[in-house]
């Protein structure tokens, strides 16, 4: 099987800021367009609901405001869980 039988190409229409910002963004990184395009869409695709609907311009502010308050205490405590220390191990001897 080669190579070009996993892709799938895809046309893509941006308007001419987008185009320029795209430009500019590949300059910097040093990447392809294709290459920054793939990640993003592997990125976004692998978001949940909420997230998705919030890029894509789906919630009025109102929705942003609880959003963000709900991913902030989501990350406040994946923070506390990392930042505990393990469990020690048992010391008994037996």
């Amino acid at each position: 099987m080669n190579a070009n039988a996993k892709r799938a190409v895809i046309r893509l229409q941006l308007d001419r800021e987008a185009k320029q910002n795209l430009d500019e963004m590949c300059e910097r990184r040093g990447m392809t367009q294709i290459a920054v395009i793939s990640r993003l869409v592997t990125w976004f695709s692998k978001q949940n609901d909420l997230i998705q609907t919030s890029v894509l311009g789906g919630l009025q502010s109102a929705d942003i405001a609880e959003l963000s308050k709900l991913m902030l205490k989501r990350m406040a405590k994946e923070e506390d869980r990392s930042s505990q220390p393990a469990h020690p191990r048992s010391t008994r001897k037996n």
